[in-house]
């Protein structure tokens, strides 16, 4: 590391030795590098066992004390081969007279534990510590807000990830996944439960009195039953205005054995009783309105009133919801600084997973958030820029979620064809231009046409000039041809070079008339090679096209 720092490791060296403290009769553990990795030569802290207890531990380079600068702890954890249930969590082991990491267990005291933590469908990041209560000298865990991220992904695509935690003095705190934040807050507002307890606490001692009325409404006592509710009266009452439709069938049942059923070779009257074809709906009834004995269909009864209740009405000794007298809390206590905690000696991993080969690396502890930066780019940095170098192509990635989704391959077929159908649809459907409508089809219609002298007259009067801008041009033609002509035979006598581009002289022939478009020829005197171009003549203008 490029500078201050409490803790560093990358255990690049291969061993555990020296040290970290291995607590025996566990879990294993091995330094190796990751299955997949992309970075030949990288190892670190594997977990090896599942369903059994690990722990290991390392002490500081010296302690770290919450005083005025803030503390960045930052890991690397890959689960190589998924997560079932269990942590990956990082205890900051407090600083005190008995720790023993050779003792180190689930009880020892810790300061702080931040890490990656799942079970089942519950996926979560950790950030506890432990704060000292001012009048009692207890400890208590306070837990961090849950983060409003998704986390899944983080647990499940197998890839290395940057687990950041940064406690300012200002008692704010940052927790942070690949250098992204995903959640933050205040040690004195966002914890729980609270740092600080409440000022004021409900009297244990207090009891409700026994004729105290919480009944916002009660029966008005003074409502009387009317004399004509019959509580008997049924919901429900045929309707006696209902007709029997016509050609109703009473007499044909609307169920009827299966005349086709057969009775099975292997049945025992005996055993299984006398055999009846299993029942089919009557043919008959197919074209009639009914069949059976036809009953009237019921309505609601108007007369209906249900058991009568006495209307409700407010209770005049309502007293509202009792609650027990507010009295000052004897253990309340104003904390300000809840960032001063326990100072802590050692990082520890103290874990239970029912998953194997979960890869730790690049452990770091420092006061200065860009020392530790620098460490993450120089570590996680390579990692990341690696896998990210080894995945496969959005091609290959689309293909391999539609093979576990089918469903998506008409996603696919649907975002690439339906564009393209459109994009024929617009270019290959469109009007036709009308400059294209020849003179002929424009004749053959009856409706008024719009006056088009004065377009004649301007038609026939660029022609004339275009006329005489060609004759301009033949005479011109000629001069060139002829003054060419003799530059001609000067080069040709001079050097004898093959160099065709260098003293050519270049002619122009007129080939042919389109209507104000004159199409004219390039060509060489000396013949050797032929260059065809156009000139387009418009308006007493020359434009190569």
């Amino acid at each position: 590391p490029m500078g201050e720092h409490y803790f560093a490791e990358s255990f690049d060296k291969g061993t555990l030795q020296g040290l970290w403290c291995v607590i025996l009769c566990v879990g294993k553990w091995e330094v190796e590098e990751m299955k997949d990795t992309k970075l030949p030569g990288d190892k670190g802290l594997v977990l090896k066992s599942k369903a059994k207890h690990h722990a290991v531990s390392a002490l500081l380079l010296r302690p770290f004390t919450f005083d005025t600068k803030p503390l960045i702890v930052q890991y690397e954890v890959n689960f190589q081969t998924g997560i079932d249930c269990g942590g990956a969590y990082v205890k900051l082991l407090s600083q005190t007279p008995d720790l023993d990491l050779e003792e180190f267990v689930d009880k020892t005291p810790y300061t702080i534990m931040f890490g990656p933590d799942k079970c089942g469908e519950d996926y979560k990041l950790h950030f506890i510590f432990r704060h000292k209560n001012p009048k009692t000298g207890e400890f208590e865990e306070k837990h961090a807000k849950k983060p409003d991220a998704d986390l899944r992904t983080y647990y499940t695509d197998k890839k290395t990830h940057l687990f950041t935690l940064v406690l300012n003095p200002d008692n704010s705190f940052e927790i942070l996944i690949d250098q992204t934040v995903v959640n933050s807050g205040s040690l004195l507002n966002d914890m729980t439960p609270p740092i600080n307890p409440p000022a004021e606490i409900e009297d244990p001692d207090d009891h409700k009195p026994e004729d105290w009325d919480e009944r916002p409404k009660i029966q008005d006592p003074d409502s009387v039953k009317p004399e004509d509710w019959d509580e008997d009266a049924p919901a429900k009452i045929p309707d006696e205005d209902a007709v029997k439709p016509d050609g109703w069938l009473d007499d044909e049942p609307e169920y009827i054995g299966d005349p086709d059923a057969l009775k099975p070779d292997d049945w025992d009257e005996d055993m299984d009783g006398a055999w009846e074809a299993p029942q089919i709906p009557n043919p008959v009834c197919e074209t009639a309105p009914g069949c059976g004995p036809w009953e009237r269909p019921v309505i609601d009864n108007p007369n209906y009133k249900g058991k009568w209740k006495p209307p409700m009405i407010d209770n005049p000794n309502y007293q509202g919801v009792w609650k027990p007298r507010k009295i000052p809390n004897p253990d309340f206590f104003e904390d300000l600084h809840p960032f001063r905690m326990t100072p802590f000696s050692a990082v520890g991993l103290e874990l239970w997973s029912m998953s194997a080969d979960i890869f730790f690396d690049n452990f770091f502890v420092t006061s200065d958030r860009n020392v530790a930066e620098r460490w993450a780019a120089d570590g996680w940095g390579l990692k990341k820029a690696a896998e990210g170098a080894a995945e496969p192509g959005l091609v290959n990635q689309m293909i391999t979620a539609a093979e576990e989704r089918p469903w998506l391959w008409i996603v696919y077929v649907l975002t690439v064809a339906l564009p393209l159908v459109l994009i024929i649809v617009f270019c290959c459907t469109g009007k036709k231009s009308p400059a294209s409508t020849s003179a002929a089809e424009y004749k053959k219609t009856d409706a008024p046409q719009p006056d088009v002298k004065e377009e004649a007259e301007e038609e026939e009067a660029e022609e004339e000039d275009a006329k005489e801008e060609e004759s301009g041009l033949i005479d011109k033609h000629k001069s060139e041809e002829e003054d060419s002509s003799g530059e001609a035979e000067e080069a040709a006598g001079s050097d004898n070079k093959d160099d065709d581009t260098s003293n050519e002289v270049e002619n122009l022939t007129l080939l042919e008339k389109h209507g104000k478009c004159y199409v004219l020829r390039l060509c060489k005197c000396c013949c050797l090679d032929s260059i065809a171009t156009g000139f387009l003549v418009v308006k007493k203008k020359v434009q190569v096209f």
